[in-house]
């Protein structure tokens, strides 16, 4: 499988264009705000910035992401700011369900297992049922006859149910997929407005 397409799942890349006449160095320093946040560190090397993530804070813009790059090239169609960052957050949210559906797997194998077992083991001889006879005074009474004893139905054990998994897989499943469609837009936005001035 190509690595690239392995790397979309929790890898955001793309890019934006630069507004015309923009340098480079006025670009970067539009964008600085962005990473002077709280566990933020960054580095600049080779006409490219990168940038680390440790326990950012919830109102980071960018906290969702661990690390990543941001180049300004030249790409045909005119100078565009390139980035690539990364999330473990949503790799995370796309392996969950694949987690979840295992366990709700393995719940329904072991309780095949545990009704196969049961219905090996060897069955216990039934006890014959007791016959209950009237006493001659109350039969000469008239009193109607004791009925048989009922046979005790054995409660059936609970069936394993793989329903929560699967409740919990779907989502996460969902979580992955709103939170890779809203983060690469909400990326490429804030970085737009950043080169913007906004």
């Amino acid at each position: 499988m190509n690595r690239r397409f392995l790397e979309s799942i929790w890898h955001i890349r793309g890019s934006v264009p630069l507004p015309p006449d923009q340098s480079r160095e006025e670009a970067f320093t539009r964008l600085a705000p962005l990473f002077r946040e709280t566990g933020t560190s960054h580095e600049f090397a080779d006409d490219t910035l990168r940038f680390t993530k440790k326990d950012p804070a919830a109102q980071d813009k960018m906290a969702v992401f661990d690390h990543g790059e941001l180049q300004i090239r030249d790409d045909g169609t005119g100078r565009a700011l390139h980035y690539h960052m990364v999330s473990r957050m949503l790799l995370f949210c796309f392996l969950a369900p694949l987690l979840f559906v295992a366990f709700g797997q393995a719940t329904i194998w072991l309780g095949k297992y545990e009704a196969a077992k049961e219905q090996g083991a060897p069955k216990k001889p039934e006890k014959p049922p007791v016959v209950r006879t009237l006493n001659p005074i109350d039969k000469m009474l008239g009193a109607p006859a004791p009925e048989a004893p009922k046979k005790d139905k054995k409660p059936e054990g609970k069936k394993a149910s793989a329903t929560s998994a699967y409740v919990f897989a779907g989502i996460f499943a969902f979580l992955y997929l709103v939170g890779r469609i809203l983060e690469q837009r909400a990326i490429r936005r804030t970085l737009g407005r950043r080169l913007a001035g906004e």
